[in-house]
């Protein structure tokens, strides 16, 4: 008998499952329709398994090892802290083992069908699902394309044993005496600070006038201002020419300032990008309409330029985000099961797991300006609040972005401890409609950074406490 000689029919084919996809799966099974989801790799994908988990997991035992050596303003010193970097990689493994377990067992709990193997489109109601022995025919009335990307390899710096991408650099069983990163956006900042804070000599080559483009200046400062403590050295405007591996370790190239120059390390980290997964999928045989850039076109719902095909994540437009890709695979479930779910990408937050972290939503003060708002931004330093002093860690502040006219929240921008947990209440904010006045009114919690919030409100209203106007 030849395998795949008889289709399967399914309602819905979920192609990925990452972030995006499971969540899409889970949400159309939990609708009614009968759902497989078809992955290449390990369930979770790119976030949980070489990407956000492991990473976070990495940071915060970096974090850990900063602290291990005691601060000596707090009287707290510590001579013989070491790391046993092994034991920091068992330990990442087990957490993201954890969650990706976890998430074949809502598959499972959710009846939906799991598949392993790679998916090319034959037409727009049927695809191919091959592993290395077999390929078998599905067919589906919908889809939802949820591949995601991939880590961007430059000229001159193909991925091997010391030029690592971000997979690689997550892995590494020794602690780099010195690094070098190609990249100062978020993964670059993020893991370059999680090495530091083990005790690597880290070297940042930024290609633009400044690292973590996208977010504000002063945002940026509060960031670069840690990363000089830690000893890191930031090199801007600096454009990587090549790497050449030597017996022990690799020899980077650059320009700058006009000027040739060479850092030598253990290994060099290159993240200067991530790029869709769309080629090699079929994509042009249905007819699926793609930017310059190889991501596919969607509408508000999710749907590609072919009516019952939809797509998610990193493969669309939009920043590379787990949560957005979550949120997208919600939207477009609930599309295809007939509801009026569309994307609204207002509140969707965007964070750096950076020292100190840094979060935005909605709106910034230029691009609300820009949009045709009159509005006031209302800041409130972390050096104000008693639980970021108790903490010792006080650099950063929030700003608020209000209308003129009635108060509304429209944005918000957090520079940083818990940046990441604190813009969630901002974002609420934006999606219920809440006013400055509504956040100020709301009682916080004494001693917390939670009070932040309240105090940015209060500064928009003019009634600030614990500041000078």
């Amino acid at each position: 008998m030849v395998v795949g000689d008889f289709p399967i029919e399914v309602d819905t084919m979920v192609v990925g499952a990452g972030p995006g996809g499971y969540v899409a799966a889970i949400r159309a099974a939990q609708l009614g329709q009968k759902v497989t989801i078809v992955e290449k790799g390990t369930l979770g994908g790119v976030c949980l398994n070489v990407g956000c988990i492991p990473s976070k997991a990495l940071i915060q035992a970096g974090h850990l090892t900063e602290y291990a050596h005691g601060n000596e303003e707090l009287g707290i010193k510590s001579e013989n802290v070491t790391v046993d970097f092994s034991k920091v990689q068992e330990w990442k493994g087990k957490v993201v083992n954890k969650l990706t377990s976890g998430v074949e067992g809502l598959l499972k709990g959710n009846k939906v069908d799991i598949v392993k193997g790679e998916v090319y489109f034959v037409d727009k109601n049927t695809a191919k699902v091959m592993d290395e022995k077999n390929s078998q025919t599905y067919t589906f009335n919908n889809c939802i394309i949820a591949t995601g990307s991939t880590p961007i390899e430059i000229p001159g710096f193909k991925f091997s044993e010391r030029v690592l991408d971000s997979t690689g650099a997550l892995n590494l069983n020794e602690i780099p005496e010195k690094m070098v990163v190609i990249g100062g956006g978020y993964i670059g900042t993020e893991l370059g600070t999680a090495y530091a804070n083990f005790g690597t000599e880290v070297t940042i080559l930024e290609g633009t006038k400044d690292i973590l483009g996208g977010f504000e200046k002063q945002m940026t400062q509060t960031v670069k201002k840690r990363l000089k403590k830690k000893g890191v050295k930031i090199i801007t405007e600096a454009m990587a020419n090549g790497a050449e591996e030597t017996s022990d370790g690799v020899k980077v190239s650059y320009e700058a300032k006009g000027k040739e120059e060479t850092i030598e390390a253990d290994y060099v980290l290159v993240t200067v990008g991530r790029r869709p997964n769309t080629e090699e999928i079929g994509l042009e045989q249905v007819g699926i309409d793609k930017d310059d850039k190889g991501r596919i076109k969607i509408d508000k719902q999710c749907r590609t330029s072919v009516d019952n095909i939809y797509a998610i994540g990193d493969i669309v437009e939009g920043m590379p985000l787990a949560h957005k890709a979550s949120y997208e695979g919600k939207v477009a479930a609930e599309a295809i099961s007939g509801e009026k779910s569309e994307v609204d990408y207002i509140g969707m937050p965007a964070v750096v797991f950076s020292d100190p972290e840094l979060a935005t939503v909605g709106y910034s003060e230029k691009d609300a300006k820009d949009a045709g708002y009159k509005v006031k931004a209302s800041k409130f330093p972390f050096a104000a609040n008693g639980r970021a002093l108790s903490l010792n860690n006080s650099d950063g502040f929030m700003k608020l972005i209000t209308r003129e006219e009635d108060g509304l929240v429209i944005g918000a921008q957090i520079a940083g401890p818990n940046a990441s947990d604190m813009i969630a209440e901002l974002g609420l904010a934006i999606e219920a409609g809440m006013t400055a006045e509504d956040i100020a009114l709301t009682v916080h919690a004494h001693p917390t950074l939670g009070e932040i919030t309240m105090e940015a409100a209060e500064v928009a209203l003019g009634t600030p406490v614990h500041m000078m106007k």
